[in-house]
Formats: structure tokens, sequence, C-alpha cells
């Protein structure tokens, strides 16, 4: 029997869970995911490990060790959370075989406070490359100005990336040349392209949450007709980026030497306002070559009612354009709800970081 997942994985979607804990890891529920709900991969951010470690007590033999260890707080969070990516990317293992290393993959992100620092993230990536020591792992950098140079140096070494905190099709276009250019790098290193992947995740709800915010302020009927537009139509546009850019013939050359298009992950994609329907960022967004990645509540509500109508992104360009142009029309600064956001979600995995740091500092003491 099929269902809406398994149907989305038919269009050409890759259905990753974006949750990690050592619960979920323990108890199997991850593998059942991957038989039951066709979850091909997982990705990972400060917010989720942080919420994993206040739930349950499924950490506190290793903190233990590390505090007799007399670790730092920095090396234990460290020692924590590649100890989860390693073993999903272990329970995760027979899907990336099987896909030739397409999905079956595991996103672990670099310390976010070292966004604007490219030498830092690049030593970083390094560093979490080699402890993890997985070959289904990718690498999340975001995409801020400083990352981009941090993706191409990744990438030219060899390491898998996932590159996060993507909002508008300006920087979009950015991320996407900082891989070609980390991918032809590789090449002339001498290194083989194939066993390089990158997704490119394109955030999508909070697009929405902020320019749903500045509508609702302007409170007048035609303001809010627009409400609920912004996100599916930036990510569809987004899409079209993507088909232009590797369609390229300076693409096709890379791909001749066996490289991978880096796919676009749809991410951000529980809905946050309730009169929305809750699949969405799911259903709107349906494209061959695409990722989504979800977290649970919206994968089983995708399991449960989601509508699969086939491609939902190709045939709505036109139509994308003219309601970011509507939103123009009706005063929404859009580039300034873009540049917001990414100032917004480096500042928010910040402030997760630290209270990951603040609760493994208060569990080492408590030792």
């Amino acid at each position: 029997m099929t269902n809406p997942l398994s149907e989305l994985s038919g269009e050409g979607v890759a259905v990753w869970l974006d949750d990690i804990s050592r619960d979920r890891l323990r108890t199997g529920n991850l593998k059942e995911l991957i038989a039951e709900r066709s979850v091909v991969g997982v990705t990972s951010n400060p917010t989720i490990f942080e919420k994993a470690l206040n739930e349950g007590d499924a950490y506190d033999a290793q903190l233990r060790d590390l505090a007799l260890r007399g670790v730092s707080v920095d090396e234990a969070v460290r020692a924590l959370t590649g100890a989860d990516i390693r073993e999903a990317a272990d329970v995760l293992r027979p899907v990336f075989d099987s896909t030739g290393g397409r999905d079956g993959r595991v996103s672990l992100e670099v310390d976010p406070r070292l966004a604007r620092d490219t030498e830092r993230t690049v030593a970083e990536a390094r560093a979490l490359w080699w402890l993890v020591d997985r070959p289904n792992l990718m690498i999340k950098i975001p995409a801020t100005v400083e990352g981009l140079p941090a993706i191409t140096r990744a990438l030219a070494e060899g390491i898998s990336v996932n590159v996060t905190l993507i909002f508008s099709l300006e920087r979009y276009r950015a991320v996407m040349q900082a891989f070609q250019e980390g991918l032809a790098k590789a090449r002339e290193a001498g290194l083989d392209v194939s066993r390089i992947h990158s997704v490119a995740s394109f955030f999508v709800s909070r697009v929405d949450a902020e320019v749903d915010k500045r509508l609702d302020a302007q409170g007048t009927p035609e303001a809010k007709a627009l409400r609920g537009r912004a996100a599916v139509a930036n990510a569809r546009l987004a899409y079209q980026a993507y088909e232009e850019f590797f369609g390229s013939e300076s693409w096709r050359v890379l791909e001749a030497a066996g490289a991978h298009r880096q796919r676009p992950l749809w991410a951000s994609t529980g809905v946050k306002d309730p009169a929305y329907d809750d699949t969405r960022y799911v259903t709107e967004l349906v494209a061959p070559d695409t990722v989504n990645t979800m977290p649970e509540a919206t994968l089983e509500a995708v399991a449960d009612h989601g509508r699969i109508t086939g491609d939902t992104v190709r045939g709505g360009y036109a139509g994308a354009r003219a309601d970011l142009d509507a939103l123009a029309d009706a005063g929404v600064d859009f580039d300034d709800v873009l540049r917001l956001l990414e100032e917004d979600g480096v500042a928010k995995f910040e402030k997760s970081w630290e209270q990951l740091l603040d609760k493994v500092r208060s569990a080492l003491g408590a030792v």
C-alpha cells in the first residue's frame, strides 16, 4: 500500500527527519521511521540537541564519564552530540549504501557562534568530520557572507556540506556558486567528486511568520489577502534558480566528471500559524531532486492526511513572482524581511548553543 510519504518519495522528494535524540536512537524509533515513514535522512541543530538533553536520563552515564575525565564544557558537548550523530549515521548506513550516497545522511552543525568567522568555521568543519568519521555525515555551515568561502573550502577538501539558514534568492545563488567552486577545487586536487554531496537548506515557514506579522500590522483587507503567500513563493523561485544554475555549461563539465547536484532542501517546514494547513510546506513544495526535512509532528501530519498531487513547484513560477510583487506593492520590504531572518536565525541558534553549554556545564558540575 502507498501512503502520502511514500508518494512524496515517488515524486523525487527525499523525506528527512528534523530531529535526533539518544532516546530515539536507543528505542529503535529511527529504524521504525525509516521502515514505516520513508525517512532517508536526519538533520540536527543546536535547538534540537538542547531539547534532547533536557529530556530523560539517556545522557547521564556519558556525562558522568566526561565529568570524571575533567573535560571542558565545549569538548563535552561535542562528545555528546558526536556520539548521537555517529550512531544515527550507522542506523542510516544501509540507506546511504543503497542510494549510492545520495541519502542516508546525517547533519551536524558547526558551532553557531562561528557564523561570522570563516577560518574558525573551516577548522570546526574539519574537526567534526574527523570526530564523527562516517562517510554519510554532512557538516552544516550557515550561509552567511563569511560562511560562503568556508563552504567552498570544506567541499574542496572532500567534506560533504549541508548549507543552512538560506532565506534569499540572492544568497542562494551565491551558495550554489560556492558549491560549484568547491567541487572544481576538489577535482583539481585529484579528489573523487562523485563522493562529495551537498544540500542547500532553504528556510520556509519563518518567512511567512515575519511577512504575516507585517501584513497584520497594516490591518487592511488587501494586506490580509496576502497572508501565507510569501514563503512558498520564495521557495518556488529558489527551485527555478536551481534549475537555471544546474542547467549551465559550467556545471555540465563537473557533472560529466561525476559530480552530483546540490539539492534544494526545504527546512523550517513546521507550520507556525495554526490557521494554516499543517502539511502546506510539504504538499506545496513537491519537486524532483529535493529534500524536505520535517519535525516529527509534520511528518506524522503528512502521513495521516497529506495530499500529494504531483509536482507543485515548476508550474508556479509566474504566480510566485506575482505574489512577491504584490507584497512589494503592499509596502512589505521583502529584502529587509530576509535580512532580519538571517540575523535572527544565527542569534537563535547561538542562544540554543549557549543553553546547551549551560545544561552540560551544570550536569558536569553535579557529578
